[in-house]
């Protein structure tokens, strides 16, 4: 257990995402993934969390852990070609995860995803939210269409907003 990540988590404000990412932010996010998914087949989730519960720091739940229990609970795997990928922000920490359903880990390695996920953490620690989560995006978009290109018409299967996890 570590002290001082359990403090950061307590006594994070419960108002510091929309600092971070206040409404205009959040809807280049949107209007970002709604134009990603027209590139290729993949279903984008952006998720932000602004700390954990205490209980579930003290016990040592890791950022990536809880990246992978918030693609379960959106149910981002939940698309026809097990095409999703969820990138998820853990404000508290400091870092971005980004997990992609099965069908999409045969094809991208995970150390392509964390080069992402490493871009957008530096330029959130630059103070460039709304710069660094748009530039994750591309990123994911020109990976996506190059394994997953743009076929027939396919229904938007999961919705395009950010989805901001708070208690």
């Amino acid at each position: 257990m570590n002290i001082k990540r359990c403090l950061v988590h307590t006594f994070i404000p419960p108002w510091r995402w929309r600092l971070l990412f206040p409404a205009k932010t959040l809807k280049a996010i949107e209007w970002a993934v709604e134009q990603s998914e027209r590139q290729h087949r993949g279903e984008l989730r952006f998720a932000i969390e602004n700390n954990l519960a205490s209980a579930w720091v003290w016990r040592g739940l890791t950022a990536r852990q809880r990246a992978t229990e918030v693609f379960s609970n959106l149910r981002v795997w939940d698309t026809e070609e097990n095409c999703g990928v969820l990138i998820y922000v853990l404000l508290a920490d400091k870092e971005v995860h980004i997990v992609a359903d099965r069908g999409i880990a045969k094809s991208v390695p995970q150390h392509e995803w964390e080069v992402v996920a490493k871009t957008m953490q530096t330029a959130f620690r630059l103070g460039d939210f709304r710069g660094g989560a748009l530039e994750g995006i591309s990123r994911i978009t020109a990976i996506l269409a190059s394994h997953f290109p743009a076929g027939v018409s396919k229904p938007n299967e999961l919705p395009d907003q950010p989805v901001i996890i708070t208690r």
